[in-house]
């Protein structure tokens, strides 16, 4: 599923409401929800306001909805880890590391 209709549906918005809240026709983000048409950076940039997730996410380049959120995952702060310091472009480049180890376990 798109991630734009998937994270206004989560939030209980309809097409509507969302085209409202960007200034844009109901057009346009049912062209976004079906990928006939991306959004532009600045629409992608209130998506993630609106929407509270990095523009990674929304684009389906990234499954780290919020970078800023892997800074509260527990094993981060118990010594496990030590993300002090580390930007968002840091903490996705982690999360991609995590994500391919993980990957070659599963192919083993």
């Amino acid at each position: 599923m798109n991630r734009i209709k998937l994270l206004r549906e989560e939030l209980g918005m309809t097409q509507k409401d969302l085209s409202i809240k960007l200034d844009l026709t109901e057009g346009s983000i049912s062209l976004y929800e079906k990928e006939d048409r991306k959004p532009s950076l600045e629409v992608l940039v209130k998506l993630s306001e609106i929407f509270n997730c990095s523009i990674d996410y929304i684009l389906g380049k990234s499954d780290i909805r919020n970078p800023e959120e892997l800074k509260n995952i527990q094993f981060a702060n118990a010594g496990g880890l030590d993300t002090n310091g580390l930007d968002e472009d840091d903490l996705e480049e982690l999360q991609r590391q995590i994500d391919y180890i993980k990957k070659m376990k599963g192919n083993k």
